[in-house]
């Protein structure tokens, strides 16, 4: 399946951000909801999880991925690409500064929130609506 990914964009950026979603809204929202214990390494995890994939991301929107395959991607993305890309960045050097930051359960809720802004503000404009 890893082989299959790294042929088919679409593939890759969907378990890519699987995984970033299930770190971030998981771990990361279960213990900013109190339902999980504070827990450094897994935090570290998951934003080492959205430090990566604000790397990788970019590379996985060729012209030729906008439609097939699943994808939920709206044709914005290709319209105003350098916005998009600049939303990766960004993202990228929100959750480098929150590995820096984050210690406690407190810092945590600070810098989520921002590190979760970009995605829903991303997604707002770049993502297609789930039913």
């Amino acid at each position: 399946m890893v082989l299959a990914q790294e042929n088919d964009p679409i593939a890759t950026r969907r378990a890519t951000m699987k995984a970033v979603g299930e770190g971030f809204y998981g771990d990361i929202g279960k213990m900013n909801k109190g339902t999980l214990p504070y827990d450094q390494a897994r935090v570290t995890a998951a934003l080492n999880k959205i430090v990566d994939a604000a790397k990788k991301m970019p590379t996985l929107f060729p012209d030729d991925t906008k439609t097939g395959g699943g994808t939920h991607a709206l044709p914005a993305i290709w319209d105003n690409k350098p916005d998009f890309l600049s939303r990766w960045d960004q993202l990228g050097k929100d959750a480098t500064t929150a590995l820096t930051l984050v210690t406690d359960a407190d810092s945590l809720k600070t810098q989520s929130a921002i590190v979760g802004k970009n995605c829903t503000n991303c997604h707002e404009k770049y993502r297609a609506k789930l039913d």
